[in-house]
């Protein structure tokens, strides 16, 4: 009677356990119909997923659970990531040539492609993106800086407002601490499930996978 009872208790949490076998949803599914975009979402029928987007500069993924809820599907990221961000290094001595504005990672490495704005204390600010050797303000500028921004808008990076004090020289140093950058954050992100295809829709957009040949 003892193991009656407890193969049933294991059946009935097998039931109950989402994104198992029996779920019809679980399978390996490819991007379809993105430009340039190559892309999979795989639904582990252990109630796990795993997610990766190439696309130009961009590259992302994401791995955690799934669960179902009537048509549609939930993904959670698992852990759940931690954003990179900026960190203010100070400045480095005036030297010869040195940039107006550096950023690198933290193991020194400069980055090209960040965007920024410089305000001054008058006219409108200058929008500009680094290089890997650093920025320098135009020779013919002589207004004076007081705030800058700086961001990754391909990974969603964006830095506080940092003020600049005018009175010292020497170039503005910043690093990115990458953290878990490209890991893509769902927060029970629902997605349609349709006969071999799902429905993502993050921002104004819609991405969509479609069931790989030769599944279920």
């Amino acid at each position: 009677m003892g193991r009656l009872v407890q193969s049933m208790a294991i059946m009935l949490l097998a039931a109950t356990e989402p994104g198992l076998a029996a779920d019809t949803a679980a399978g390996s599914y490819r991007l379809e119909g993105g430009h340039d975009a190559a892309g999979e979402l795989v639904l582990r029928e252990n109630g796990r997923f795993e997610y990766a987007l190439a696309y130009g500069a961009l590259d992302e993924h994401a791995k955690g659970g799934w669960l179902r809820r009537g048509d549609t599907l939930v993904l959670t990221t698992l852990p759940k990531p931690v954003p990179p961000l900026f960190r203010l290094a100070g400045r480095s001595a005036a030297a010869t040539n040195s940039p107006t504005l550096h950023v690198t990672w933290p193991d020194g490495r400069g980055i090209g492609g960040v965007d920024f704005r410089i305000g001054f204390d008058r006219g409108n600010p200058i929008s500009a993106y680094t290089q890997e050797g650093g920025w320098s303000l135009p020779p013919d500028e002589h207004r004076m800086p007081r705030w800058i921004e700086l961001a990754v808008p391909i990974y969603g990076v964006v830095s506080p407002r940092y003020p600049i004090d005018s009175t010292k020289s020497g170039t503005l140093n910043f690093v990115i601490v990458p953290n878990d950058i490209g890991t893509v954050d769902f927060s029970a992100m629902i997605v349609d499930v349709r006969p071999n295809e799902l429905l993502i829709h993050r921002g104004r957009g819609e991405m969509r996978f479609v069931r790989k040949p030769g599944q279920r």
